[in-house]
């Protein structure tokens, strides 16, 4: 899976319409925000780092809620832009996921073990690990 990596605002107007998870490296207005749903109506989730993510308004909260678009909160660690405009999450974390859910554990549990195991975000891997983070088929 490939999370689309956006520096400015400039870029929105340069996004794919196929992107569905998209990490905003820059502090986005609301204005932003609505801005990149227009042009990419498939997202399912924007990955925003924690110190930008509290100036994300209520109201586009509710809007993205209602929207079917998960707000998640983190970063993008080890990633250089300059090389590749994507991060990946590689196939062994997926792997990962559904062996963990074989042994039987918990999505908690799920959750702290991957948390200690990869350098994803919480909310990321809470995405990952629900129906909203999987490949249609």
């Amino acid at each position: 899976m490939r999370i689309r990596v956006v520096s400015s605002k400039q870029e929105i107007k340069s996004i794919g319409q196929g992107e569905k998870i998209i990490h905003l490296a820059f502090r986005p207005s609301n204005r932003d925000i609505f801005a990149l749903i227009e042009t990419c109506p498939n997202v399912k989730a924007i990955h925003i780092p924690a110190s930008y993510i509290k100036t994300v308004s209520a109201s586009t909260k509710m809007f993205l809620e209602m929207q079917g678009i998960s707000l998640l909160e983190g970063d993008v660690w080890g990633h250089r832009k300059d090389i590749n405009e994507y991060s990946e999450i590689k196939k062994e974390i997926f792997d990962r996921i559904e062996e963990l859910k074989s042994e039987g554990l918990s999505e908690p549990d799920i959750l702290d073990r991957l948390g200690r195991e990869t350098r994803l975000s919480k909310d990321l891997i809470k995405f990952l690990v629900t129906d909203k983070g999987k490949k249609k088929k």
